[in-house]
């Protein structure tokens, strides 16, 4: 089940956290052991955290981070809750329909922050992981960050709105070929197609990525976000109708047999053998 009640998060059960200093507030995923996996209850938090930043006048820039060697690994296929479920499959398709909205909705908290978000990506940033990456306003990346949207060789859809991000920044074609194929690019690719800005040795990430934060927060305020507004609203245009049929296209993948298939293979390590059902 998904939660979507409770406006807490209990000790030791954090995903996210969140600090504030000197105007900068730090969201950091905060699961090392686990590559930072993704989760409902990381959406959750995420959520919750965003809205929180979102009214606090103290905060004049977002910086986004990871604990560990991986920026977030994708989804956590052990965490529970990981599945929903329905009395039918037309129940269990619309299910997923109203779960991945909900998704979006939490994600679009973070993405439509008044203040800016910067992101610093260390190693892999793989799914879920890049699609959140993707929802900063900019991205600095590790020269070891690997970046994929694999979701395809899983049977399923790219089901946070990662693939219209790519096009937006990259252009379609770009889009088409790592959602299409799920091939890995490394930091320096993403750099040279738009989806990364700054790319700089693993050492400096925190650094650089605070510095460019600070840079933006001395910045006048309002300038900054009706900057980051205004823009948003050009490039963005045609994101809400784009991301209903994704969550659309997610509930038929995530509820289809070829999704099973693509989860089986690769906790077994084989091919998987797609039918197209």
């Amino acid at each position: 089940m998904i939660d979507t009640v409770s406006t807490e998060i209990d000790e030791g059960a954090e995903r996210i956290r969140l600090d504030v200093e000197d105007g900068i507030a730090l969201l950091t995923l905060c699961r090392p052991d686990r590559l930072n996996a993704w989760s409902w209850e990381s959406t959750r938090q995420l959520g919750l955290l965003a809205d929180r930043i979102r009214f606090d006048p103290s905060v004049r820039a977002v910086l986004l981070r990871a604990e560990g060697r991986a920026f977030c690994a994708g989804i956590d296929v052990t965490a529970p809750g990981g599945a929903i479920t329905g009395g039918s499959p037309a129940e269990r398709t619309r299910n997923y329909y109203e779960g991945i909205r909900w998704v979006h909705e939490r994600f679009a908290v973070l993405a439509r922050l008044p203040q800016p978000v910067v992101v610093a990506v260390q190693g892999y940033c793989l799914g879920f992981g890049f699609e959140l990456a993707l929802m900063a306003d900019v991205r600095v990346a590790a020269e070891d960050a690997v970046f994929a949207l694999p979701e395809a060789r899983l049977g399923v859809a790219v089901d946070a709105g990662g693939d219209l991000r790519v096009a937006r920044e990259a252009g379609a074609g770009w889009a088409k070929f790592l959602a299409l194929t799920g091939r890995r690019i490394d930091a320096a690719t993403a750099e040279r197609r738009g989806l990364v800005q700054l790319v700089v040795p693993p050492a400096e990430l925190d650094t650089t990525a605070r510095a460019l934060a600070a840079e933006i927060a001395a910045n006048a305020p309002l300038a900054v976000q009706g900057i980051k507004r205004s823009i948003d609203a050009y490039a963005d245009a045609a994101l809400p109708a784009a991301l209903d049929r994704v969550a659309m296209t997610a509930a038929l993948t995530l509820t289809s047999e070829d999704s099973r298939e693509g989860y089986g293979a690769q906790a077994a390590r084989r091919t998987p053998r797609f039918r197209g059902a």
